[in-house]
């Protein structure tokens, strides 16, 4: 037995014997039950791995290819990959927080089962997979178990594989700045500030070059509030760098690469990436924008997929991707990654997205499945982020919030204003967060800019949702009661949530009244608010099906995986659509043509009261 095995068996005895942590049925990972694993090392079970090193010409993804077999395989034979290789290094932390079963104690990144294409593996106890890893600051090892998820016993561990340089600057995603004129380059590496300095080498395509330093950030295990995050689901998330681009001219191509400035005076580049800068605010061009919610990340190997909770995920992204030449920004309105406390998935998500985050400004809204945990100031007192409280995500994503752990702001694109919202965090009458949303929604010239959108995760307006509706309500509890009157008086054209795993349009409405009869055209004011419900990017619609009977303001309905899309054309003109993405085709839209002198028409409670003076 080699003395890496002997250090396995003594720190799995130390995992055998502390406490485990929370898990979350959303999260693949959370199934499996290691702190119950025994070691059962056989001198006829094997795995290898090939190649030993990785992104050779700079990728930060590839294919490994696993070798396995031992002679008594059964169907609930599985492999784990662990990273850092040596992944019994690590032990529990125990919790005073609620325990729910199964647990871990060293949580793999992703798994397969050994018969996964491999249907001859039950008779001839061999077998062949590849499973795609994405450069994660550490090497990687791989593990055959057997007894299944729920009673594992380890039979062999493989050989150690790694990334040419794991430490390389990775995964970009651009935001946009507090100013129009800025735009930011958010990326991950393994350089802290005192090994590396790290910038953004960028220009105008074809023109001259500069640099711009970075900022850098990271946090540790005691940020987390609770476990799985603080415990199990623990790995180290790197050092995430910020930089701030300025300046920009509107609408213009330019081109970036990430940077880093080693202590020896040698550079450590990432490939080159080229984005188009923001309008002018009010500026009259082709606009176009993508929402949705609840996205979650896919395994393009098809691993880790105990459940399938997040298999719209994939396509969506795929969609996306293909159609990045005709996308201006991205709002992902919360659920993102679906990590629920194993920080692995984080790297995952941002690998997953790179394509598009690092051409598009990629901006999010936060979820419960980010910041609720209890005892933590959220708003729900559940335990959804699996410990996480909101601190991944504000930490690996920039947004242009004056505090970012409260995760609400404003954000202009040309024609648009956006007010994002946090429903996480109290918004009723009278709150910090009320006095930020009537301000962002009253601040805006609708004469320059005159598509106002308000966006938030849970369902503050309407939603026809079985679980909604079987409590005898058509929204979150305490929802539209404060907001309504406010999107009602700014006139708010559109409001749009996740949180509920479908698809649903109404009318424009105010206090439940549809406010126009038309359907897809809507000419002139619209005298209410349209409410969008586009939850259902990736993640599960099996709990999300609609109630029975569908209400009058209830326009389209659909129980699948989708996202909108939102199209200004001028001042006058904007096209919504709903696309699936299966498919990437159209299933519902609408458009709306009007005049400045149409969005200051008076409707019911949208005009302050007027005087018989001349």
């Amino acid at each position: 037995m080699t003395a890496f095995h002997l250090i396995w068996l003594a720190s799995l005895w130390v995992c055998l014997t502390l406490q485990g942590a929370a898990s979350d049925d959303h999260q693949p990972l959370s199934k499996i039950a290691i702190h119950k694993a025994t070691a059962a090392l056989h001198g006829a079970a094997y795995i290898k791995v090939t190649p030993c090193v990785l992104g050779l010409k700079g990728e930060s993804s590839e294919w490994a290819t696993l070798e396995y077999g031992h002679n008594e395989p059964t169907a609930d034979d599985w492999i784990g990959v662990f990273s850092p290789a040596n992944f019994n290094a690590s032990t529990c932390s125990p919790e005073s927080s609620p325990t729910y079963s199964p647990l871990l104690c060293t949580a793999p990144i992703k798994f397969q089962y050994a018969t996964y294409l491999n249907p001859q593996y039950e008779d001839t106890g061999n077998g062949t997979m590849r499973l795609q890893l994405i450069n994660q600051r550490a090497d990687f090892s791989f593990a055959l178990f057997t007894g299944g998820l729920s009673n594992p016993k380890v039979l062999a561990v493989s050989n150690a594989i790694s990334f040419a340089n794991p430490k390389a600057p990775v995964y970009p995603r651009l935001a946009q700045g507090k100013l129009w004129n800025e735009m930011t380059v958010t990326w991950t590496s393994g350089y802290e500030i005192g090994e590396a300095e790290p910038f953004v080498e960028w220009g105008p395509v074809g023109g001259e070059t500069t640099q711009s330093p970075a900022g850098t950030l990271t946090f540790h295990r005691n940020s987390m509030c609770g476990a799985p995050a603080r415990a199990v689901g623990w790995r180290d998330p790197g050092f995430i760098h910020t930089s701030f681009l300025k300046e920009l001219w509107p609408n213009s191509l330019y081109m970036y690469r990430l940077g880093h400035k080693l202590i020896n005076g040698t550079y450590v580049w990432s490939q080159s990436y080229r984005f188009r800068s923001s309008p002018y605010p009010g500026q009259d061009s082709l606009q176009r924008v993508i929402i949705f919610g609840d996205m979650g990340k896919g395994e393009i190997d098809g691993s880790s997929e105990y459940n399938d909770f997040q298999s719209g995920s994939l396509n969506t992204t795929k969609q996306l991707i293909n159609d990045v030449e005709n996308i201006d920004i991205v709002f992902h309105i919360g659920d993102i990654s679906y990590a629920c406390g194993y920080l692995s998935q984080w790297d995952q998500f941002t690998a997953q997205i790179e394509p598009i985050a690092s051409r598009v400004p990629y901006m999010l809204a936060s979820g419960n499945h980010e910041r609720d945990w209890p005892g933590t100031g959220s708003f729900y007192g559940n335990y959804d982020s699996g410990g996480e409280c909101g601190v991944p995500a504000q930490t690996m994503f920039y947004t242009p919030a004056e505090n970012r752990a409260k995760f609400w702001y404003t954000t202009d694109y040309g024609m648009f204003r956006f007010c994002i919202a946090n429903t996480e965090e109290d918004w009723r009458e009278g709150t910090e967060q009320y006095k930020f949303i009537e301000h962002c929604l009253s601040s805006v010239d609708r004469q320059k800019q005159p598509w106002l959108i308000f966006l938030a995760h849970r369902v503050l307006g309407y939603s026809s949702c079985e679980w909604y509706m079987d409590e005898g309500t058509t929204e979150e509890p305490m929802g539209r009661e404060s907001l309504q009157k406010l999107w009602q008086k700014y006139k708010v054209d559109i409001a749009l949530f996740g949180h509920v795993h479908n698809y649903e349009r109404t009318c424009p409405v105010y206090q439940s009244i549809c406010t126009r009869e038309e359907k897809d055209y809507y000419k002139g004011p619209l005298n209410g608010t349209i409410h969008v419900v586009a939850g259902g990017a990736g993640a599960s619609v099996l709990d999300s099906e609609f109630a029975g009977i569908q209400p009058n303001w209830s326009l389209y309905r659909d129980f699948d995986h989708g996202f909108v899309k939102l199209t200004a054309f001028d001042h006058s003109n904007l096209l919504f659509e709903y696309k699936k993405s299966r498919d990437g085709n159209v299933y519902d839209s609408f458009r709306i043509s009007r005049d400045y002198r149409d969005v200051l028409a008076c409707s019911l409670d949208s005009c302050p009261p007027t005087t018989l003076a001349s």
